[in-house]
């Protein structure tokens, strides 16, 4: 494979990383609030994030910087992703009178 295949498959694999970690928190956020025992929650939920995270940025780097950067670049757009995504349902959600 070329260089920019390679780059955009890097860059697809961090848009996936980062759904599933902000698509993570915003799932835990809505359960913890309502668990009786939030910080079990919130603690197991960061672990297994960040582990998943770490381990996916290590895979997918494989010590070039070019693909760790295309990854990154993945992982903010889902980030921006799933706050629209997050934004535009918490506002079909109305907990007031």
């Amino acid at each position: 494979m070329n260089d920019f295949t390679v780059l955009v498959l890097a860059g697809l694999a961090g848009l996936l990383l980062g759904a599933v970690f902000f698509g993570g928190l915003w799932w835990t956020v809505r359960k913890g609030v309502a668990s009786p025992r939030p910080a079990v929650w919130f603690l197991a939920s960061l672990l297994m994030r960040m582990s998943l995270v770490m381990a996916g940025f290590y895979f997918v780097g494989q010590g070039d910087w070019r693909r760790l950067v295309a990854c990154l670049v993945g992982f903010v757009i889902a980030r921006i992703l799933v706050t629209l995504f997050s934004a535009r349902s918490a506002k079909e959600v109305s907990h007031a009178p």
